[in-house]
């Protein structure tokens, strides 16, 4: 029987605390209580789940964060079927809508080939980038051939050394506003490629049938971690920040908003501009703040509007569009089987989070009727959420590392500082940045200090 750690008094002790209840530290608390170690996770938020929260729009429970599941994602899809989640296929049916440069056009495949686009530009500098991915190391990128080059430059100045058309810029600006929440110019080549190639390329990052949006979670995407976190029952501990982690060569004391805990080990799965606000005694090496002052989390926020039916699909449209005007950059069809039709846009936080809600709305109503007709014009219901303005762990999706920092300091995201230790996806090698990513590395720093303690309870015998 796994022991539990008892937080109803203000001083408690146990073998590990895990700071942080998404996917990571919740897969990593489940991993060290199958063992029978006494585990407990502390998390800043009212809530569990990290960057996957659901929302409701027209009645309907919709993903604020986190969405999507791909076919390779093995490890969500192992907890999703222990845990009696189940899958609904992402709708593509259909063509897509580009509006780009002012002209409305349809589509179908990955990227948009018609129109505006300049196909002769994308087909040069798709696999130029593509062919920069054969030789990074996901596991630890900034050690890959040329990683100093790479590094050196951000994905913009990149695509200005290809001289890329107005349109394929357009189009790679919507990649990284999507993958990591900020501008080409604003994020190291270096990083992009990792993220890219840890995914399984570019086509499995954009697509949907056979991609990275292949299916949404039915329950939405933190019932998961609702479940898993049910499942550990008192373990978890929630409105309980991390303000200090105290450490030596015989533990840690972890002071958090609820309780001062010490423990044994210590799993850190906060990303790495939030580990900077937590005050470590004595405090951690260079490389360690380096690494959280030059990984910035991106900002991204997501709109819902509901209508009576999903009334696009009428003219053949599969609810996916793509957009070079803002707010909204991108669209995709989530209504539910039999319900209201729900339209879920991503949205450019600069000229959007600062706005009241009314004129939020208003600007993305605007354009989806510039993308799919007057009938849009006619909503039932609206819903967003605005990442980069939540008060415990803003921003998102993933980190924008700066051009430099992973050569610097990329080796601090997993490496452990003596008794504390590093997980949470951006940590992850393949599939990072995803929550398939966020459960392996979980999982890999349990695994590391259920090793050390195994060690050290032999040695004490």
């Amino acid at each position: 029987m796994s022991k539990s750690i008892d937080c109803q008094s203000k001083a408690v002790s146990g073998d590990v605390v895990i700071v942080g209840a998404g996917f990571a530290g919740l897969s990593a608390a489940e991993r060290l209580v199958s063992t029978g170690l006494s585990v407990l996770v502390v998390e800043g938020r009212d809530r569990v789940g990290g960057r996957s929260l659901s929302g409701e729009v027209a009645g309907v429970d919709v993903d604020f964060g986190a969405t999507w599941v791909a076919e390779r994602h093995t490890a969500v899809r192992d907890l999703m079927a222990r845990l009696g989640c189940s899958t609904t296929r992402q709708f593509d049916e259909g063509v897509n809508v580009l509006w780009m440069a002012g002209q409305r056009h349809t589509w179908t495949g990955t990227l948009p080939m018609v129109g505006p686009v300049d196909l002769a530009d994308l087909a040069r500098v798709q696999p130029a980038l593509e062919n920069l991915l054969e030789s990074i190391d996901v596991d630890a990128a900034w050690k890959s051939p040329n990683a100093g080059e790479l590094d050196s430059i951000s994905f913009g100045e990149w695509l200005d050394r290809q001289q890329a058309a107005t349109s394929t810029r357009a189009l790679m600006a919507i990649v990284s506003k999507v993958q990591w929440g900020c501008s080409p110019a604003d994020v190291s080549l270096l990083h992009v490629l990792r993220y890219i190639q840890a995914v399984g390329g570019l086509d499995h990052m954009l697509a949907v049938d056979g991609g990275q949006q292949q299916d949404r979670v039915t329950e939405t995407t933190q019932e998961i971690a609702k479940r898993l976190a049910a499942a550990l029952e008192d373990r978890v501990v929630l409105d309980a920040r991390v303000r200090r982690i105290c450490h030596d060569e015989t533990g840690v004391t972890v002071y958090t908003d609820a309780a001062v805990i010490r423990a044994r080990y210590a799993i850190v799965t906060a990303a790495p501009e939030h580990r900077a606000h937590i005050e470590f005694q004595p405090a951690l090496p260079e490389m360690f703040e380096g690494l959280s002052r030059t990984f910035p989390m991106g900002a991204l926020s997501k709109a819902f509007v509901a209508y009576e039916t999903p009334f696009w699909r009428n003219d053949g449209l599969s609810g996916e569009a793509v957009t070079d005007t803002g707010p909204v950059f991108i669209t995709f069809d989530v209504s539910p089987d039999g319900g209201p039709g729900i339209l879920m846009a991503f949205c450019a936080p600069g000229c959007y989070d600062g706005l009241s809600p009314a004129t939020r709305r208003n600007l993305v109503v605007k354009q989806l009727v510039d993308l799919y007709g007057a009938q849009a014009g006619n909503p039932i219901d609206y819903v967003d959420h605005c990442w980069g303005t939540e008060s415990s762990a803003p921003g998102g999706p993933h980190p924008a590392a700066a051009p430099n920092a992973s050569v610097r300091y990329g080796d601090a995201l997993t490496r452990p500082h003596g008794r504390i230790h590093w997980a949470g996806t951006e940590t992850a090698g393949e599939w990072v940045g995803t929550m398939n990513g966020a459960i392996l590395t979980g999982v890999r720093a349990a695994e590391q200090v259920a090793a050390l303690l195994s060690v050290e309870s032999e040695s004490s015998t």
